[in-house]
């Protein structure tokens, strides 16, 4: 029974890799990973080099039964996804269920997340909080997911590109334009952004920006429930 690490990444500062990371990339015999273009300058930073597999959302199960030989052999593999914890919104989950099911071990080397970045300082959170992630890029069910999450009452985090946070933040402003969001922009980066206001203000502010780069990691906070509300749920 061999071997297959998960290994978090950083998502822009390359100071935030811990130490168990950069030890088990060292005593991997193969790091599988979601772009190897984008993992070999992460390794060539630490002066490591093992050979790559690529491991994407393409070619994940394909990509998994590669592992699965190589740990057959006995070797030990790491996987990376391109930024942060795979698995969230990143590949990795189903080489994680496949490396299982097929008797190997499979070991969590945690670290940086986008989701857990923008949550310690969001300043909010409650007993629930979902995680999403990336939307549909179709306007019609980004928008009809947008109202599924705001009625459940409970905080929830979105990720966004560049391209679209203008339409997300229209949607959530559209549909609950109070609702409290906090957005973090390049997190960990050197432009790092984080602003907080009512959906309408961050909608307002984005929309009169005339150029808007960076990746988006959103947090809508959620309504806090009375007494008589979770009655009337339990009934």
């Amino acid at each position: 029974m061999s071997t297959l690490y998960i290994v978090a990444t950083p998502i822009g500062n390359l100071g935030d890799i811990t130490f168990r990371a950069i030890e088990t990339f060292k005593n991997a015999d193969a790091i599988a990973c979601e772009d190897t273009r984008h993992t070999l300058q992460l390794l060539t930073h630490f002066e490591i080099r093992k050979p790559l597999i690529s491991c994407r959302a393409q070619n994940e199960e394909i990509a998994a039964q590669k592992i699965i030989g190589l740990l057959d052999e006995g070797k030990t593999v790491a996987y990376a996804s391109d930024a942060g914890t795979p698995g969230i919104s990143d590949p990795g989950a189903l080489l994680a269920g496949l490396v299982r099911n097929a008797g190997h071990t499979v070991v969590p080397i945690p670290g940086p997340s986008a989701f857990a970045t923008l949550v310690s300082v969001a300043g909010a959170g409650g007993k629930t909080l979902i995680m999403e992630g990336f939307l549909s890029p179709k306007s019609g069910r980004r928008r009809s997911r947008v109202k599924e999450l705001l009625e459940t009452g409970d905080a929830f985090v979105l990720y966004e590109s560049p391209f679209r946070i203008v339409k997300l933040l229209t949607d959530i402003a559209d549909i609950d334009n109070k609702r409290r969001v906090v957005v973090g922009r390049e997190l960990t980066k050197l432009h790092e952004e984080i602003i907080e206001g009512t959906a309408e203000e961050m909608r307002d502010d984005f929309s009169a920006r005339t150029s808007i780069k960076g990746e988006f990691a959103v947090f809508v906070s959620g309504i806090k429930k009375t007494k008589h509300s979770e009655e009337n749920t339990d009934n």
